[in-house]
């Protein structure tokens, strides 16, 4: 049996928090589980790093957080502030001198091949580029040993993909949760939940639908995140049911791994 530790690198939605030329209580505050990096997290499992997603923040992310390993991303879908960080990668295969996996649905896959196709080459002499290996899932898999599990979600019109890894699922940037989905979700211990604010929106769940979503899934841990600044920490989680609390950046928890 392994460890899985799992990191939220950024629980924020596409502008952060504080967002830029706010001066509402959310982006003013001190609390420091109100400052929010874009969504994404860091999962590892025994010696293998996985990261859910390449936003703009991952440089910082990754130097706040200490993150060295990464063997593999997992992309939920291909909106700037989960993908436009790819170029980071860069880093990550200069240490270990050797490419990185990705992995994600045709659509997504298929746009980063049409937008960052220069990171799909192989490597050169002075591994100054990402250098990728992306290939298309649909099914459970095996990544060295590791069994991950994509879970077909919408954003809106958009096929995205939730992950899991163990008792652990990451659902960032979803409208619903297919009914064939649900049973990719049974017996969770900790659930990743998107939650952008209070106003129901059209790609994304509200508050009180992602308590109703918590409620259905029911994981033992259910933890908010892709939140936008109109959701202030410690008011949200005044109002969190039993069982679900508010992420914040460097939020972080370890599961045992079969």
């Amino acid at each position: 049996m392994s460890a899985l530790e799992v990191t939220i690198l950024g629980c924020g939605s596409s502008s952060g928090t504080p967002a830029i030329g706010c001066g509402c209580p959310t982006c003013q505050s001190d609390d420091v589980r109100n400052k929010r990096t874009r969504a994404s997290a860091y999962v590892r499992v025994g010696e293998l790093g996985f990261l859910i997603d390449t936003g703009p923040d991952l440089r910082q992310q990754a130097l706040r957080e200490g993150v060295r390993q990464l063997d593999a991303v997992l992309y939920t879908h291909p909106h700037a502030d989960h993908l436009n960080g790819i170029d980071d990668l860069r880093a990550f295969c200069y240490l270990k001198k050797g490419p990185i996996s990705l992995y994600g649905n045709e659509f997504t896959i298929s746009n980063i091949r049409e937008r960052f196709g220069y990171a799909l080459l192989p490597p050169s002499k002075m591994w100054d580029k990402p250098v990728l290996l992306p290939e298309t899932v649909s099914a459970p898999f095996l990544h060295q040993g590791v069994a991950l599990t994509p879970i077909p979600l919408l954003h809106g019109s958009w096929p995205c993909l939730g992950w899991r890894i163990g008792s652990m699922a990451w659902l960032t940037d979803l409208s619903k949760i297919l009914d064939d989905s649900l049973p990719l979700l049974e017996g969770l211990e900790l659930l990743f939940l998107d939650c952008l604010n209070d106003d129901p929106y059209p790609s994304h769940l509200s508050v009180d639908e992602a308590f109703a979503w918590a409620e259905r899934i029911g994981a033992r841990r259910t933890v908010l995140i892709h939140m936008t600044h109109k959701l202030e920490y410690r008011a949200l989680s005044e109002r969190c049911p039993p069982g679900v609390e508010v992420g914040y950046d460097g939020w972080k928890a370890a599961l045992s791994f079969e």
